[in-house]
Parts: structure tokens; C-alpha cells; sequence
């Protein structure tokens, strides 16, 4: 079997290891416990969330065991990385509500069978600490100057680091040291935006215990120029159906740059790489293609397969100008609204294709809105029964967007 080491190195996952000859040997000659945090700041997780589950998969597929660390604790402080503002408190009953639905999720893709792999919560033992007793044992390890040169606080130093949050390095490096004694976890991964954090960690063991640990991060998920993405017209590209539809999560993928799609199919996808060194070859429209097939195969992991053909279906059947529209996206409207008639822009407001009648404005005067395949060029257009058919109508936002529309 192949180093997982290389597997991972190859599909460019890897942004930066702490010792990158140690690690790769450790990968290859033993197996090994490992671990990556998630805080459960949100009744879902999103498309970040998945890159990281993405590594651990490839990882246990390589015979190492995951333990994922539900950060039952640390979201109670918040962590500054990345955060030009202090997180919103949230409720230990709602953050417990979070990671329920986090563990549901995240079974879809690790295995637990067999001890196969671990999921903790780290309130176990944050939420019971002596605070005092805190500070002697892990506190003393911490230089205050060297922590105010890591980036995830010289970032928030400007507009004000709460002493509370200062303490969340301190907690995350704690997590690893119980960890590895508990356990005997050895490493720790996450996104990049984790370094500081993970190093706090391998820091702490290093000193309490006289031990050598290690940490690896992976590339986050941004396009070719840099930008960040997992970012729809609602929010976060979540991994809940009600959220995010799988249709929608389906066009998403369908959608990204062509200069993106390849190392999507690399960073997302478990495909092969002969397969992928394949589709690298093709340009210009057989570009679409592989986007279909990217779509297809990120939306089959997060969604399932028959979820994935029912919005290749609807995405196949509407670019090819097929009649088929039973997994569009759709939206209801009272049938007394058409019959009485409506303005175009409160009917687009209210089947949610627009968030406001300004946007709507916009949208019709740049010519972007079409209603069954013509384009709509008057904002004081009447909605009525002669534009539905059989009690719908196709709406169209843009070259991507498709709503059906039917009547109760």
C-alpha cells in the first residue's frame, strides 16, 4: 500500500507538517491515532468541515485511526483564528445540540466500526477543569510574548482580544496532551488557519512529558486567485439537505471556474489520479463534463447516490432544454395571488429567487431574469395565469439559477 504521506502530498491536501521526513516515515512504517477538532458553532457542518473529513478518510483508508474531537468546550470561549470580531456566545444545551447533529453527519463519512475510530467531546474534561490547578500545570508553558506573535491574535489585537479568548490556545493545546495520554494520539491535523494552535499543543507535550508529537494542515478550499470558497448567494455551502438543497449543492460544483475543476476532482474527490491526469488533458466545453462528474461525485458523499443522479437529472435535463423538471428546485404560490395577478418583483421576492425588490430590479434591468425561457424586460410585468402551465412556471436567475414555481 502506498504511503498515505504521498497520497495526500500528491493532491496537494498538504499545506504545511511539522517535521515532513519524520511524518512521512511514521505514516509509512506504523499505525498510528491522530486527531482533528471541530467546534460546533453551527447546527451543520459546511463544506470546510468536509475537506478536513476528506483527509481523514484518506487517512483511515491507510489502516490510522481518527479521533474526532468535538469541541464541546472551546465553543463555549471561541476561537479568535481567522475572526476580525469576538464569536457569539452560545448555550451549552445548543452547542450540545450542534455536535449531535455533527456526529450524525460526520458518520457518512468515518467509519466507527471496531474501534475504527474515536469521537470525544472535549467538555468532558474542559468543562470540569480547576482553574487554578489549569494555570499551574499548563499555563506556565505559555510565553505571553511569543504568544502575541502568532497571526490569529495580531489579527484581532487591533479591535480588542478578550482575555477569554487569549485562554483558547491554551485549551486546544491542552485537548492534544489529554489526547496523547489517553489515547496515545500523536498528531494533530487541521486547516492551515490551525498552526499556531497546533503547535501550542505539540509545545505542551513536549514539555509536560519529554515527548515528541506532530501536526500537519491542509490546504483550505479556495479557487485559483485565492479566494475562499464554500460560499452560495444563502451563506455557508452547508452539508444539510435543509440548508442547502443537494440540487443546489449539486451546481455548486457544477459551476466552479474552469481553472478550478481539476484540482477540485484532486482536493474533494477520491477518484484516481490516472483518471484525473485524463481530464486535465480536455479544455473548453469537455470541461463541462467534468464538472458534472466533480458534482456528481462530491454531492454522492455528502448527499448519497440517489440524491446525486436526481440533481444530475434536473441539472442534464435543463441545460439540454429537456422537459424533465421533477428535481428542479421549486417554490409555492397561492393560487389566489396568480388569479387576482402580481407584479413581477413581489412574485420573485415572494418565491425567494430575490431578497429584496431592489435586487429584483436589478436583476430584470440587467436582463438576467427569464420566465419560461423568455427573457423579462418590464418591472411592471403582471403575473397571471396565462404565464403558467399546468400550474408552474420555469423561473431563470442568471445562466445558472432555476426555480419552478407552482400554484396551491
Amino acid at each position: 500500500m502506498r504511503n498515505v504521506f504521498d497520497i495526500l502530498k500528491e493532491r496537494g491536501l498538504i499545506a504545511q507538517t511539522t517535521h515532513e521526513d519524520e511524518i512521512r516515515d511514521l505514516l509509512g512504517r506504523e499505525k498510528i491515532t491522530f486527531y482533528t477538532g471541530f467546534d460546533p458553532t453551527a447546527d451543520s457542518l459546511h463544506i470546510g468541515h468536509f475537506m478536513q473529513l476528506i483527509v481523514m478518510k484518506h487517512m483511515q483508508n491507510a489502516g490510522h485511526r481518527p479521533i474526532i474531537l468535538l469541541g464541546g468546550g472551546t465553543t463555549m470561549v471561541g476561537d479568535p483564528t481567522g475572526k476580525t470580531d469576538m464569536r457569539p456566545m452560545i448555550t451549552q444545551e445548543i452547542i450540545q445540540h450542534n455536535a449531535d447533529n455533527f456526529k450524525k453527519q460526520m458518520s457518512k463519512f468515518i467509519d466507527f466500526s471496531d474501534g475504527k475510530a474515536l469521537m470525544v467531546n472535549n467538555a468532558d474534561w474542559l468543562l470540569h477543569l480547576n482553574y487554578i490547578n489549569f494555570l499551574r500545570e499548563v499555563g506556565v508553558h505559555f510565553s505571553v510574548n511569543r504568544m502575541l506573535t502568532f497571526e490569529c491574535f495580531k489579527t484581532r489585537l487591533e479591535k480588542g482580544l478578550s482575555f477569554l479568548e487569549f485562554n483558547y490556545m491554551l485549551m486546544q493545546s491542552y485537548d492534544f496532551y489529554r489526547l496523547n495520554q489517553e489515547y496515545g494520539c500523536v498528531m494533530e491535523c487541521g486547516g492551515d488557519d490551525q498552526w499556531s494552535n497546533i503547535l501550542g499543543g505539540i509545545e505542551l507535550i513536549r514539555r509536560k512529558e519529554s515527548k515528541q508529537a506532530y501536526g500537519m494542515t491542509f490546504t483550505l478550499l479556495t479557487t485559483s486567485e485565492g479566494k475562499k470558497m464554500g460560499k452560495t448567494e444563502k451563506g455557508a455551502l452547508w452539508l444539510d439537505p435543509e440548508k442547502v438543497s443537494p440540487y443546489e449543492f449539486y451546481q455548486y460544483w457544477r459551476n466552479v471556474d474552469d481553472k478550478d475543476v481539476i484540482r477540485m476532482l484532486k482536493l474533494v474527490t477520491f477518484l484516481p489520479m490516472e483518471q484525473i491526469a485524463e481530464y486535465e488533458k480536455l479544455e473548453g466545453q469537455e470541461l463541462n463534463k467534468v464538472k458534472c462528474i466533480l458534482a456528481y461525485e462530491v454531492t454522492k458523499m455528502v448527499h448519497g447516490e440517489e440524491e446525486a443522479k436526481k440533481a444530475n437529472d434536473a441539472a442534464m435535463a435543463i441545460f439540454a432544454g429537456g422537459a424533465d423538471t421533477s428535481n428542479m428546485p421549486s417554490a409555492e404560490i397561492a393560487q389566489t395571488d396568480i388569479d387576482a395577478g402580481i407584479n413581477v418583483l413581489e412574485f420573485i421576492l415572494k418565491v425567494g429567487l430575490v431578497p429584496s425588490k431592489g435586487e429584483g430590479r436589478r436583476l430584470i434591468q440587467q436582463n438576467g431574469l427569464s420566465i419560461n425561457g423568455e427573457k423579462i424586460h418590464s418591472i411592471d410585468l403582471i403575473i397571471n395565469n396565462d404565464q403558467f402551465e399546468d400550474g408552474k412556471l420555469i423561473l431563470k436567475k442568471g445562466k445558472k439559477v432555476f426555480l419552478k414555481v407552482i400554484t396551491k
